[in-house]
């Protein structure tokens, strides 16, 4: 064995504890342990004296304190619902049992049965009457962790994360349940959940640059992914009068405190409906999956502040909110090329609405506390939207918006296929052509002319949902596995 292999001081002595319970004729690595009870439901159980005898219990977890004091021994042990102490009495158990708990190391994954008791503290405990080796763990446990470099190693080790950290594991499960809440409002108002294809032959419904990968059987590039957009409106013109998908996108661009490039959307797509249709829809999605995650709809949102998601949400038009606060119309070119310039926006080459919605991104977004509609946005950068009757040049879109961060996006879905391929092939100034909206999707034009019905479209980032619920300022935390660059040795 080279010297890079071999074990150091602390798996060594786990090593020779795993060999002690093999001589004990036990399988270290465990098998199937049924009828276990999960640890939050067994507290309720415990007598409410001290020294009384409980009903008998089973739990499973690993094993996360101990306090060793001779012939009596405590330890935590923790599943994905909480913790409980155990305690162990060298009389009460054989000698067997006791050498077992004698090989057990923390981190070690037991189960325990025994009966509910109340210490003298007060404290909820088993005690044991049968310990059961479940799996060895060999790997000593994290010291505290403390700066930049630890929590690299928690995204990479996120295992250990979840484990150790305090919050981590029931935030990744109030995750969960937030989705479920989410799928549950969608079902009960009749959409269809659908799956749509990952790789696609061009990447469209969303202006982001793909990754691109190839398939050798056919020879041909493929895009993963960047929208889940317009297969689904494919499913509409077939019929599927209510759909939705919650599905991993991927957008080959920056990482940041809100960006990953593998993130979870969901779209949905409503016939007969509108933009005010999907505000609705919108404010009841959020409604209940706070209901499920929070006690209240003023939730908390770092150490001083809330946010106050108390429905109706107000409504405030694109064209307002750029008069406020960049002081002047929309349509007014020499003033926003004015506010551009002073704030260090590039204008060459560039259309104006681009311009303005980069003045809209630098001055308005961080003031939009929320949670908040932005509605009514400029028609030429929204070529999957239609057009408001009254006001060709405005788009029936709204962006809601909570602490600075877009969550939602949703249109009046353009379903006129000549208007759509012409914006299509009109795509705005300065558009880069790497970007996916610079290629035309030409069976969606060919599906568009079969007919489509009027609908409202909604897409809503989950993990941007999940991070205002769960009061979390960085999206790598309420991803289980964030994009991280390869690990060196250095």
């Amino acid at each position: 064995m080279s010297e890079q292999n071999k074990p150091n001081r602390f798996e060594q002595a786990r090593l020779e504890k795993l060999e002690k319970i093999q001589s004990l004729g036990l399988d270290p690595w465990g098998q199937r342990f049924d009828n276990h009870q999960a640890i939050a439901d067994i507290r309720d159980k415990a007598p409410e004296e001290s020294g009384v005898e409980g009903e008998p219990v089973r739990v499973a977890g690993r094993m996360m304190l101990r306090n060793n004091k001779g012939k009596l021994r405590f330890f935590h042990i923790q599943d994905w619902s909480g913790r409980v102490q155990i305690m162990a009495m060298k009389n009460d158990l054989s000698e067997e049992q006791w050498e077992l708990i004698t090989a057990l190391d923390l981190g070690d994954i037991i189960g325990i049965d025994g009966t509910m008791r109340r210490t003298n503290t007060g404290e909820v405990t088993v005690k044991a009457t049968q310990v059961t080796i479940l799996c060895k763990s060999m790997s000593q446990p994290p010291e505290k962790f403390h700066g930049p470099k630890d929590m690299e190693m928690l995204l990479r080790q996120r295992y250990i994360d979840l484990i150790y950290n305090e919050g981590v594991l029931p935030r990744m499960l109030k995750r969960t349940k937030i989705i479920q809440a989410v799928r549950q409002t969608l079902n009960d108002q009749n959409f269809i959940e659908a799956e749509t294809p990952v790789l696609h032959a061009t990447a469209g419904g969303a202006a982001a640059r793909p990754f691109v990968t190839h398939h050798n059987a056919l020879d041909m590039d493929l895009y993963l992914r960047i929208a889940l957009e317009l297969h689904l409106k494919r499913l509409m013109v077939g019929g599927v009068e209510r759909v939705y998908e919650i599905g991993r996108v991927f957008r080959n661009e920056g990482i940041d405190a809100t960006h990953n490039p593998e993130f979870t959307m969901i779209e949905i797509y409503q016939a007969y409906g509108n933009y005010e249709s999907m505000m609705d829809l919108t404010e009841a999605i959020v409604v209940n999956a706070i209901k499920v995650s929070n006690e209240s709809m003023v939730i908390p949102w770092g150490e001083d502040e809330t946010i106050d998601f108390t429905p109706p949400w107000p409504r405030k038009t694109y064209a307002d909110l750029i008069q406020e606060y960049a002081g002047c119309a929309m349509d007014d070119h020499d003033a926003i090329l004015a506010v551009a310039k002073k704030n260090h926006i590039e204008t060459e080459n560039k259309h104006h609405d681009v311009i303005v919605n980069e003045i809209f991104e630098a001055l308005v977004e961080d003031k939009l506390e929320g949670p908040v509609f932005v509605i009514d946005y400029p028609a030429s950068i929204c070529p999957l939207t239609k057009r408001k009757t009254s006001n060709p040049a405005v788009a029936e879109r709204f962006e809601l918006f909570v602490k600075g961060m877009e969550l939602a996006n949703a249109y009046t879905e353009l379903n006129d296929p000549y208007l759509q391929e012409e914006l299509f092939r009109t795509q705005l100034d300065g558009q880069d052509e790497e970007d996916s909206m610079a290629k035309m999707d030409s069976d969606f034009i060919r599906a568009l002319k079969v007919g489509m019905p009027p609908a409202g479209g909604l897409g809503i980032g989950i993990d941007r949902l999940v991070m205002l619920l769960t009061d979390t300022r960085s999206i790598r935390d309420v991803i289980y596995f964030p994009l991280l660059r390869p690990e060196t040795n250095e």
